[in-house]
């Protein structure tokens, strides 16, 4: 009779696939690299993934989860929706920054690397995003709304998607160039010229 599935080997799985994929890509991340990684054998990798995009799935979910949780809050704040969208962004450059900007937002290097090779990791991606620009468009919307400074000729949800988009070329130059300046342009210029 199996072992029934452990919770904290899952987790390291998880949690050591997305530092190594994270770091250096989904391609140079071997199982074995991450089943030595999270201190597992490499056999117990296949009794909680069936295959290694499904693996690239689950990280996916396990990192944006984690963003939901701690920054999502912040477009739920008081003041005005720029400033909120702002504050939501910066703390995501933060994040960046805190890694030297060496490895950029997963989702976006994902979706660069297997987002047209893999449907299980595609699928996912499109769940990710589909639920940023939900957290998107209703702090938009609430600008939208009396007196909140946020323009009305275009729909929340194309202006939330447009950010969404911005953002992702500006992670992608701050991760080439190694800086924070692609960000505050982003913050400064691409978020007040969008929104207003």
């Amino acid at each position: 009779m199996p072992r029934p599935a452990n919770p904290d080997v899952r987790r390291r799985l998880l949690a050591a696939g997305l530092d190594l994929v994270h770091g250096r890509g989904f391609s140079a991340s071997g199982v074995k690299d991450i089943t030595d990684s999270a201190g597992v054998p490499k056999g117990s990798f296949y009794a909680y993934f069936p295959s290694k995009e499904a693996f690239a799935a689950a990280i996916l979910e396990h990192y944006w989860s984690d963003i939901e949780r701690r920054l999502l809050p912040i477009l739920d704040e008081d003041g005005p929706a720029q400033e909120r969208l702002v504050r939501f962004f910066h703390a995501l450059a933060d994040e960046h920054e805190d890694g030297d900007f060496l490895l950029g937002c997963l989702i976006g290097n994902l979706s660069l690397e297997l987002g047209g090779a893999s449907e299980a990791v595609r699928d996912q991606l499109a769940s990710i995003l589909e639920r940023w620009d939900a957290a998107l468009t209703a702090c938009v919307r609430s600008g939208q709304h009396g007196s909140g400074g946020v323009r009305t000729d275009l729909d929340a949800d194309v202006l939330a998607a447009t950010l969404i988009e911005a953002w992702e070329g500006a992670a992608l130059r701050g991760k080439v160039t190694r800086s924070r300046t692609p960000y505050a342009r982003f913050e400064t210029i691409t978020v007040p010229a969008l929104l207003r």
